[in-house]
């Protein structure tokens, strides 16, 4: 966070809130449209696109230098806090396992978590290639 948020840094983050939501909705929408619901993909989806796009904002501004510590703090509060969805996915696990699905609700956990942080070392092998 930047040591002084003004006030167009608040507009800032809020604008780019409503970006990440809208991002959110159309990204988690089209997934469960093509893949069903009989397993949360669309959140699965969301959470691991998310995660890529966190390890590229983070070289971006720590490594390479192409964003400014406030542009780094937009980006991934505003648009990717709206944008991830992990209080969602919390949510859907705890419905797989009060509905009795307990494999399920574990692959979802396992699925979030391990292709999450895949691919979190992805965008910054990705960001870093590109840099």
């Amino acid at each position: 966070m930047p040591a002084a948020v003004t006030i167009v840094d608040l507009i800032a983050l809020m604008l780019a809130g409503a970006f990440g939501t809208l991002a959110r909705y159309g990204g988690d929408a089209g997934v469960t449209r093509i893949c069903g619901t009989t397993f949360p993909w669309g959140t699965l989806f969301v959470n691991v696109a998310g995660s890529f796009l966190f390890g590229i904002v983070f070289v971006l501004e720590k490594e390479a230098g192409l964003l400014t510590p406030r542009q780094r703090f937009v980006i991934l509060t505003g648009f990717m806090g709206a944008f991830t969805t992990f209080s969602t996915y919390a949510f859907q696990t705890e419905e797989l396992l009060r509905s009795g699905l307990t494999f399920s609700a574990l692959a979802n956990v396992a699925a979030n978590n391990l292709a999450g942080l895949a691919a979190v070392v992805a965008g910054i092998a990705t960001a870093r290639a590109l840099t």
